[in-house]
């Protein structure tokens, strides 16, 4: 297979064989995790991995994950950590108001989303399948306390990987239009919307699996219609961010 249509054939899989992965593969995966681009090599993340079935249990509750991270070949919890810089911070006798703006949190999101992704490309170059689990975003108190996070921390998304029982078609992305500009910004075309909102709609009723009636257009006003997670900010308050 080209390496383009590698790349362009991802989809999540949320449906896994119930067979681990070695002790080598999981090395690997936080190897090549740990080789993505980090800026000013602050290398601002952690990734715990949940082995516990009680942990893993309560985590695919909060998730809304039913089956796919207890029932998966390994599950990473990806966390945006500047703790280890605030306890440099302290062995140097210097204050940590650097850790708490937004700046700093927004370069560990971005250092915890490279590693992930890089783990989540190499899992698929192996022949495993991978699904990102925003949803332990749900309750990040309970998460913080079943991982025993200290503050500066961040749980942002978990990443479960497996041997793939079955895959749905990938999803047909924007067109390049719709996210590619030249020198200025371009908003979206109504033309442009209704012809996505189409092919989009047919992928959705001609699926695998969970076909639906619905399209691009419709699920992205459904799904930011409400304020999402607004405990989020507690979260981050409490955990030392956007103090300033």
């Amino acid at each position: 297979m080209k390496t383009i249509d590698f790349f362009t054939s991802h989809t999540s899989v949320r449906d896994f064989q119930k067979k681990s992965l070695s002790a080598e593969m999981k090395q690997q995966l936080v190897k090549v995790a740990q080789s993505g681009s980090s800026s000013n090599f602050v290398q601002a993340y952690s990734i715990i991995e949940i082995k516990d079935p009680k942990r893993l249990a309560e985590i695919e509750k909060i998730a809304g994950a039913p089956h796919y991270i207890t029932q998966t070949g390994v599950f990473y919890l990806f966390v945006a950590d500047l703790y280890k810089h605030h306890q440099f911070m302290q062995q140097a006798n210097l204050p940590s108001a650097g850790l708490s703006n937004m700046e700093a949190l927004l370069v560990s999101v971005v250092d915890t989303t490279i590693a992930a992704q890089n783990m989540a490309a190499f899992a698929e170059t192996q022949g495993l399948g991978i699904c990102y689990i925003g949803g332990i975003r749900n309750d990040l108190f309970r998460i913080a306390e079943l991982t025993e996070l200290p503050p500066y921390t961040l749980p942002l998304f978990g990443l479960t990987i497996g041997y793939p029982a079955t895959k749905n078609e990938p999803k047909v992305r924007l067109p390049q239009s719709a996210v590619l500009s030249v020198d200025h910004y371009q908003p979206l075309t109504e033309d442009l919307v209704a012809r996505y909102n189409e092919t989009t709609a047919d992928y959705y009723v001609h699926r695998g699996s969970n076909q639906q009636k619905t399209d691009w257009q419709t699920k992205m006003t459904g799904f930011f219609q409400e304020p999402r997670r607004p405990d989020v900010e507690k979260f981050l308050k409490r955990q030392g961010f956007l103090t300033q």
